[in-house]
């Protein structure tokens, strides 16, 4: 059994590094056909897409910043006409992060993270769930963060969207559950991406059990089970994937 459905896309959000583009190059090799997505680093996203057609498979480069309310149907909308297929996978990988202790938060600090961590993900979600319905078949992987239900101080913003993410999954993965979509969560702990290298350090690889930091790939191998097929019967899961930090 193929892991995913004929003629399918998938779509990224977040995949010119780390993360989002180890996700893009773990789907297109179980076939389906990815958008990647990006805000600002295009070299990035097109270097994913080419690593995705090198290796035989199928990608294309879908720009928008995933925090503009129109983003969500200007994206879904550009990725299938140009592969010609429905996106019956997204993975809400897009995130940003702006830290400082609670008394030095500003408004403008949370709402860019809310928005882009949390928001962005619920209007792509409504937006997705349409064609995944009408297809009895659908696959959502959010990405959120063992800050969600662990704290960390000076992240009040960004553990309060992980936190509403792992939520989010939990909500509208039993209300779709009957027809064939699944919603499920990663928590990622301590990854070597661009965007942990200003908080990793010795201390954080001593708290880790696996005494290792957590690649991309480690974390995009979650998504890519959570997207296929054998994860039929997983919906409304967070899995944690931190090398036993918060076991």
């Amino acid at each position: 059994m193929k892991p995913r459905p004929e003629d399918a896309a998938a779509l990224v959000t977040g995949a010119s590094r780390g993360i989002g583009a180890a996700t893009a190059k773990a789907l297109a090799a179980d076939g389906w056909t990815v958008g990647v997505n990006y805000r600002r680093d295009a070299d990035g996203a097109q270097a994913t897409a080419h690593a995705i057609a090198t290796a035989g498979g199928r990608a294309f480069v879908v720009p928008g910043d995933v925090s503009d309310p129109d983003a969500a149907e200007r994206l879904l909308a550009d990725l299938a006409g140009q592969s010609g297929a429905p996106v019956l996978a997204l993975v809400n990988n897009a995130g940003v992060r702006a830290d400082g202790l609670a008394l030095q938060l500003d408004d403008d600090m949370w709402d860019a993270v809310v928005h882009t961590n949390l928001t962005s993900a619920f209007r792509l979600t409504r937006r997705a769930l349409g064609p995944m319905l009408r297809a009895r078949h659908g696959r959502i992987v959010n990405v959120a963060s063992i800050v969600g239900p662990r704290a960390n101080a000076g992240q009040a913003n960004y553990a309060a969207a992980k936190a509403g993410l792992i939520g989010l999954t939990k909500t509208v993965a039993v209300e779709v559950a009957r027809r064939g979509v699944t919603v499920n969560a990663v928590a990622p702990g301590f990854i070597e991406t661009d965007m942990t290298a200003d908080v990793l350090d010795e201390g954080s690889l001593a708290a880790i059990p696996a005494r290792r930091l957590g690649t991309p790939e480690d974390v995009a191998a979650c998504v890519r089970f959570l997207a296929s097929r054998e994860a039929a019967y997983v919906t409304g899961s967070t899995v944690v994937v931190d090398g036993g930090l918060s076991a």
